[in-house]
């Protein structure tokens, strides 16, 4: 599959990138996308939940009424889950969701991620560019050029590019990374991915 290459004006520089098919043309596997998503999900929970059980309650441990004659159940402590401002029974408490997922299949989830992208025409190729300072109206007329400024974007540069980053930051519906943080969460969140020349290059040469 061969896409054209634009400029940051937007017009086609008459230039063809290629698109292997063992990465852009295989039939996506959706249950690996799950997993890899949920997999990238779960590494950023901080897990730090927690709510108070009967023994970490402030409070008094007197009992508070009689064992028996009162017609209601017995009642030892105020602390007891059953009364408002006790301890909670069985609350949460703090925990690692993180998960480990096989590297092959975590390869196999990017692959069909970026094929999804691809009948989709959803991948756009620009031509390497860089910025002399940071500055979000410049990088902001790059986005309109392409008329991706409505659509949740991924912009792949081939390595950390701290002008181009600061530019887009304060944009909305924009990400910008470097090809070897790009992973299969980003890429089926954003509507369109905007690859530089060398990302594309990098991305096909270390993805067999």
């Amino acid at each position: 599959m061969k896409v054209p290459v634009l400029n940051i004006t937007g017009e086609d520089t008459g230039k063809k990138a290629e698109l292997k098919k063992s990465i852009f043309g295989i039939e996506p596997n959706n249950h690996a996308i799950y997993l890899d998503v949920k997999n990238y999900m779960a590494n950023n929970r901080r897990g730090t939940h927690k709510t108070k059980e009967r023994a970490e309650i402030a409070g008094s441990t007197r009992k508070i009424k009689r064992q028996k004659g009162t017609g209601t159940a017995r009642a030892g402590s105020i602390k007891s889950p059953i009364f408002r401002g006790g301890g909670r029974t069985f609350g949460p408490k703090p925990r690692d969701y993180s998960f480990k997922l096989n590297k092959k299949l975590k390869q196999l989830a990017r692959k069909s991620a970026l094929s999804t992208k691809a009948k989709n025409n959803s991948i756009v190729v620009l031509e390497d560019f860089s910025l002399e300072e940071p500055k979000t109206s410049e990088f902001n007329g790059i986005r309109k050029n392409l008329n991706i400024t409505d659509k949740k974007s991924l912009v792949v540069l081939p390595v950390t590019d701290k002008n181009i980053y600061l530019s887009s930051r304060n944009l909305q519906n924009i990400k910008v990374l470097p090809v070897s943080q790009m992973n299969t969460y980003d890429i089926m969140n954003a509507s369109v991915i905007v690859f530089l020349e060398s990302s594309l290059e990098i991305l096909q040469k270390n993805i067999s």
